[in-house]
């Protein structure tokens, strides 16, 4: 079997993916399992669909480089279930299989499928969770009288130009900057 392998940490300051490369080599050094390319994404939220390294996985998976993707764990992968759906999906329809190492994921057998199903549901709830924990610890503190957000600085007193914005928002569109 020939696989690519997908890690993945949300933060770059506290978080590594040492554990999740040396944990996955070593399962397909075991597996006898063939790496074909390696993609790491660091700093990206697992609920973004779209990151730069999972693209690149995905557009060699439709090229056809391997049969397999591997990862340390599902929501890795992702945390939303209708973006998983989608992509188990698209695994299926393209035969490529899919092997989360920590929880034994198989999705050949029907058993596996619906353990699969079942741990989307799981991540999804676990992201929901997060954000509502965040939530309710942001209006804690506005409720003790906090103020949230950088400090007001110098640069701060005129009115900014709208330029910057716009340019931010035509970057993110994949279009040419707007000369304003």
């Amino acid at each position: 079997m020939k696989a690519g392998i997908y890690y993945r940490v949300s933060t770059r300051d506290k978080q590594d993916i040492g554990m999740q490369v040396q944990s996955v080599r070593g399962y397909c050094n075991r597996e006898s399992i063939t790496i074909v390319k390696e993609y790491s994404d660091i700093g990206e939220s697992g609920s973004k669909e779209s990151r730069k390294e999972f693209d690149n996985l995905l557009a060699d998976m439709r090229a056809g480089l391997f049969d397999c993707i591997i990862c340390y764990k599902l929501d890795r992968i992702g945390r939303s279930l209708s973006h998983l759906v989608k992509l188990f999906e698209e695994f299926k329809k393209k035969n490529i299989n899919f092997i989360s190492i920590t929880q034994s994921i198989n999705t050949t057998t029907p058993e596996g499928r619906m353990f699969l199903h079942m741990l989307m549901v799981l991540a999804e709830y676990e992201r929901e969770l997060t954000i509502s924990r965040i939530n309710s610890g942001l209006d804690r503190a506005r409720a003790e009288g906090k103020k949230l957000g950088r400090k007001q600085g110098s640069k701060d007193k005129k009115v900014r130009r709208r330029s910057g914005y716009y340019n931010r928002w035509s970057k993110n569109k994949q279009s040419t900057p707007l000369k304003i």
